[in-house]
């Protein structure tokens, strides 16, 4: 016997075979749809009896394995269905002699036989016979189910009278010699007087008795006879047919413990009218009572086991060894006893069947990856399911099945912890040996390539490329993304879920890793909003909300730090923002990154069309040929599904434009332009602010207010002045018009010496009070100018000092939908001026006049700036200062007025220094 069941249960030893064959032309679907229908009847239940036949149908059986029917009754063909078709009595003779012919094959074993005709009628169809059933059609066919009852009880009647006879056989010690194929030379010659030889004659026919009883529903029966056999069998040291004896002890009780079956969902027992405990008390009358305790299941599973690994040198039985394994290992896998059924398999596994073809060898390997599986392990299941799909397209097979190793494949993923899901691997730590996953993902490329799915290879290496990166070496990321480019030159890669033919679907492989996202950051427009940046962390939990507006029909900017792993430049085409809420135009962009370029700074641009609020969920990109919809969510680290700005009705947009160049921000402020410019203490200068309306929407309001920055200077008038009305009289300003504001600038600042100056009175004896002492120069004027060189560098350097004023305007302006709602605008400009001291009064004082009411004031000025100066005084004449030159000033006037000074040039003008009341004060 060279071909083995491999789905052979312990209670397939209860069943009788019948064999099902379709003779001549019968179409296939319409033989199956007549084979289930007599399949369906896998057990009867015998009339005037409680017992039950149960028959294991096949419509394939080698006619070698009939040959074994002595050795183990259940391998006997005892029955014989044929089915054919036949339409006229010409061709009925020549079926019946098909018929004849077919029953030769198995006819040594067969107890009956039953012939099915379809599409005969007339005279020779309403013909009463027992053997042949005439029906109309493969429709037409309603008795088929009793027919095929009829007929298994015809063979039970027959298997009862056998078991009546071997059971009850009185011819003494001329017991027939069983035997299997490869016996009968060995007992040529042989001494048959001889004691060992009639106890090996009665310990196999006590086996073979028990065979017949399991059969018939004697299960009492059938254990008391194995039990005889094991002991006469035992004493003679029959080894095969001890083991079938131990085998046919363990089946009858795995039978009266499991009556449902042991072989699974798929073979389970329809549920029996007698229990399985009246079962067993069914025997003959007068039969011995129970021998051995049927629940000894376990002492049973040992003798087998003592058996097998005996070093047998039975090499034609391997067969028979191995079903006893396959047998062996369902039930200890039903009690859980996976170790001891791990020691089955791996004697199954060395177990030498001689040359099998290439089916028989996929069919060996993946029935023992199945009973791995069922006993729960995992790995080893995966590991003989993938040696089975690498059988199918063994060099040997003509035409290579890539389809069946494509879905072998497949099934050995969970033994190796693998999901074609790439949401699984981004869980947690990685499960699993990376590199035999790798070897079966390029396996499963390998195989949808050649099955003519390029689709299908792009995805698996894409899943590969995602879930394996941190696996890959530098050569292999080469390697790896060279196949993909040359696979989706063909075939671009999409996020469209793939649908295979067993049902099973492939999810989308988004390429979250080239490049990684470290954050995502939605962008306030700078140039025309005041509100600060919102940037959300990776860690976020919920869905971000910005504190900030987008408005509708603007350029809107999210920035993104990404990150390139692999060692060669990264090109990333179509990368643009997901986004849900409002439609939202994405304007994709296209980057190249370095070789491992570290955080690199990525900005996304698009336009939100409607109002309302607008979730950005993630970004999309196309990498190697595959594009990818990478959402939050999906990212390594990343808990929030997405960032929530609000998009305000449209607005007026206005470009801000000066007379002055621009210059850096202030330090302190977040503005959206800066200007900058240097003047002399006393000089004003105009500002030319030009604003265009660059959008689509009207301008129809339009404020400015200013706001000086923090200073410790003393400030003298207004810093900025401007007059707006002009600008409000262009209003509505419409797209594409510009409006200018002139700002006036003046710097008046207090520059003078005015802890020298008391002190230069108080040297000259004259009374000085009310005069506040706070300038910067306090130190650096106390010496006198006389002791020093006037025009000196080292006198320039201690007047040069320059104070900083700093200011912002700001314009807050509406317009279109928006102001309806409510919403307006922001534009800040930043002022920054440094402020140069121009002249110095640096000594004062006084000497009397030739009236009471008058005095002589005598003034030290220094020119400070690189400019020539002119002072001009009330009712006095000018004094001309070059640069860097200090002078004595002498004015004559009444106590009671106002000393001014004015109309110093270069356009310099000189704020209110002193006041002369009753002395100077």
């Amino acid at each position: 016997m060279s071909v083995p069941d491999y789905m052979q249960c312990a209670e397939d030893h209860q069943t009788v075979v019948v064999v099902v064959q379709p003779m001549g032309i019968v179409p296939e679907d319409q033989f199956f749809r007549i084979y289930k229908r007599i399949a369906s009847v896998s057990q009867v239940s015998i009339r005037d009896s409680q017992r039950v036949l149960f028959i294991r149908f096949r419509h394939h059986y080698p006619p070698e394995n009939n040959e074994w029917g002595d050795f183990q009754t259940h391998r006997k063909v005892v029955g014989l269905i044929s089915v054919t078709s036949c339409t006229t009595a010409k061709e009925w003779l020549q079926t019946s002699d098909r018929f004849h012919g077919q029953k030769e094959v198995f006819g040594s074993t067969l107890y009956d036989s039953r012939l099915l005709v379809f599409g005969l009628q007339g005279e020779v169809a309403e013909q009463q016979r027992t053997d042949v059933a005439f029906y109309p059609s493969y429709d037409d066919c309603p008795d088929v189910e009793k027919r095929v009852e009829d007929f298994v009880e015809s063979i039970f009647i027959v298997l009862e009278s056998k078991r009546l006879d071997r059971a009850t056989d009185k011819s003494g010690d001329k017991i027939q010699m069983l035997c299997v194929p490869f016996e009968k030379k060995d007992f040529v010659g042989l001494d048959t007087d001889s004691r060992h030889y009639k106890k090996r004659c009665q310990g196999r026919m006590r086996k073979h008795v028990g065979d017949l009883c399991l059969q018939a529903g004697m299960l009492q029966d059938a254990l008391v006879h194995y039990h005889m056999a094991v002991e006469l069998l035992r004493s003679v040291n029959d080894f095969l047919w001890l083991g079938a004896a131990l085998e046919g002890l363990c089946s009858a009780s795995v039978i009266f413990h499991y009556p449902g079956g042991t072989a699974g969902k798929s073979g389970a027992r329809k549920p029996s009218v007698s229990s399985a405990a009246d079962a067993g008390k069914r025997h003959r009358p007068g039969a011995q009572e129970v021998l051995i305790d049927p629940g000894t299941v376990k002492h049973m599973i040992e003798l087998k086991i003592w058996l097998l690994f005996l070093p047998v040198s039975y090499k034609s039985a391997g067969v028979i060894e191995l079903e006893a394994c396959i047998k062996a290992v369902r039930v200890l896998a039903i009690q859980k006893r996976a170790m001891e059924a791990s020691e089955f398999l791996q004697n199954a596994v060395y177990i030498n069947l001689g040359q099998l073809s290439e089916e028989e060898k996929i069919q060996r390997y993946s029935v023992l990856s199945e009973l791995y599986e069922l006993i729960g392990f995992q790995r080893k299941s995966a590991f003989f399911k993938r040696v089975a799909a690498m059988q199918c397209v063994a060099p040997t097979i003509p035409e290579p099945g890539w389809k069946a190793c494509y879905k072998l494949l497949l099934e050995t993923l969970p033994g190796y912890s693998l999901s074609l899901d790439p949401k699984d691997f981004s869980k947690g730590t990685h499960r699993g040996w990376a590199a035999v996953q790798l070897r079966l993902l390029h396996e499963l490329v390998y195989a949808s390539r050649r099955m003519g799915n390029p689709g299908l290879s792009v995805r698996h290496l894409s899943f590969l490329l995602q879930t394996m990166l941190d696996f890959l070496s530098d050569q292999e990321k080469k390697e790896v993304t060279q196949s993909l480019e040359n696979y989706t030159s063909k075939c671009p890669g999409g996020m469209e879920v793939i649908s295979l033919p067993d049902g099973l679907k492939l999810p989308p492989v988004p390429f979250t890793k080239l490049p990684i996202v470290f954050s995502l950051s939605p962008l306030t427009v700078k140039a025309l909003e005041v509100h600060i940046l919102c940037c959300f962390s990776l860690m976020c939990v919920c869905v971000c909300v910005a504190d900030f507006q987008w408005v509708q029909g603007d350029v809107c900017e999210v920035q993104l730090m990404v990150y390139n792993p692999m060692p060669f430049e990264l090109r990333v085409e179509n990368m643009g923002l997901l986004t849900s809420g409002v439609d939202f135009e994405s304007l994709p962009a296209a980057l190249s990154l370095p070789a491992e370029s570290g955080l690199y700074p990525v900005t996304l641009v698009g336009v939100p069309r409607t109002a309302g609020n607008i979730t950005i969920n993630g970004y999309h990109t196309s990498v190697f040929g595959v594009s990818s919809d990478c959402l939050l969510e999906g990212l390594v680290g990343v808990k929030s599904s997405g960032c929530m700005v609000e998009v305000v009705p449209s607005l007026p947009r206005l470009q801000l434009c000066t007379s002055l160049p621009r210059s850096a921000h202030l330090s302190s402020e977040d503005l959206s332009t800066s200007v900058s410019l240097q003047l002399f203490n006393g000089e004003t200068q105009q500002l030319t602010i030009t604003l265009e309306n660059i959008g689509t929407e009207t301008l129809n309001t339009l404020e400015l207010t200013s706001k000086t920055l923090s200073t410790k200077e003393k400030l003298f008038g207004e810093f900025l002045t401007w007059d707006l009305q002009d600008a409000l009289s262009h209003l509505p300003l419409k797209s594409g018009q510009s409006v200018s504001i002139p700002v006036n600038i003046s710097a008046k600042l207090d520059f003078s010496g005015q802890e020298s100056l008391l002190n230069d009175l108080n040297d000259d004896g004259i009374s000085v009070t009310g005069l506040p002492v706070s300038s910067p120069l306090r130190q650096v004027l106390k010496p006198r100018t006389e002791n020093k060189p006037v025009g000196s560098d080292a006198s320039k350097n201690e007047f040069n000092h320059v104070k900083t004023l700093e200011a912002v305007l700001t314009f807050k302006y509406s317009g279109g939908a928006g102001q309806v709602e409510g919403y307006y605008r922001e534009l800040s400009l930043g002022v920054r001026v440094d402020v140069e001291p121009s002249v110095f009064f640096t000594r004062v004082s006084t000497l009397p006049a030739t009236s009471t009411r008058q005095c002589h004031l005598l003034l030290d000025v220094f020119n400070s700036t690189e400019h020539e100066l002119t002072l001009s005084a009330k009712n006095n004449q000018d004094l001309v200062l070059h640069a860097s030159e200090c002078q004595r000033y002498t004015h004559t006037h009444s106590h009671r007025l106002l000393l001014h000074w004015i109309d110093v040039t270069p356009s310099v003008q000189l704020i209110e220094v002193c006041r002369l009341s009753d002395g100077i004060t």
